[in-house]
């Protein structure tokens, strides 16, 4: 069944050009992006399995080829969309921090490294370094963990901002269990750089943990 068939209150496209997208739910954003459903299955009922099967948008864009494409009605030219998809959302959240250009706001902030972190199923541990001027020199991604944790050693942190010739540095983590709650060891390791850096006269300005669509500032929370 195509969209044409469709009752005119469930035809996702045609609300979203009447009402916006963000008036649809997102059963329908996945219908209008699945376009066809399969042999027994309306494109409508395919993308509410499917939202309910990975649940929600988040684990069906995020699911590895393999499982992604087990589902019956998917296959490796849909799994190819979505990470097409998934790569042009993330380089226009990127546009804020190209190299080269001052930080604009925290909330630029926020979102690029909500863009970079917020979908990794593992934690990784992140440097934003910046010049003087608090432009970006380059955002690097330092070390990787399984979900429990990631080992970070401030030797080699200090090693590669030095060599980026950074003046400042944000570094931000992301919690795969969607949490955005700093830990005790949190706060230590970033005390632990701050002293480390300050030693070689580079300043942390802050320590972003990442979550599933939240983030806190350990600055703002008066922890480092």
């Amino acid at each position: 069944m195509t969209s044409s068939l469709w009752p005119t209150d469930e035809r996702p496209r045609e609300r979203l050009l009447a009402h916006g997208a963000s008036s649809l739910s997102d059963a329908e954003l996945l219908a209008i992006f699945l376009r066809t459903g399969t042999a027994g299955m309306p494109v409508m009922a395919l993308a509410r399995h499917l939202v309910d099967n990975f649940g929600g948008l988040r684990g069906l864009m995020t699911a590895s080829q393999r499982r992604f494409c087990d589902v019956k009605g998917l296959g490796t030219a849909k799994y190819a969309q979505v990470q097409a998809a998934m790569e042009m959302a993330q380089r226009v959240m990127d546009e804020p921090l190209k190299q080269g250009d001052p930080l604009r706001s925290p909330a630029d902030t926020r979102r690029f490294l909500c863009s970079r972190l917020g979908t990794y199923p593992h934690e990784v541990f992140a440097g934003l370094f910046l010049d003087n001027r608090h432009r970006v020199i380059q955002y690097r991604e330092l070390f990787r963990g399984t979900i429990d944790g990631a080992a970070v050693y401030p030797r080699e942190v200090v090693r590669q901002a030095l060599e980026y010739n950074a003046a400042a540095v944000i570094f931000a983590h992301n919690h795969p269990s969607g949490v955005a709650e700093p830990s005790q060891a949190d706060i230590a390791l970033t005390r632990r750089l701050k002293e480390a850096l300050g030693l070689v006269d580079i300043r942390v300005l802050d320590h972003m943990v990442i979550g599933h669509g939240e983030v806190t500032s350990l600055a703002e929370q008066g922890l480092m």
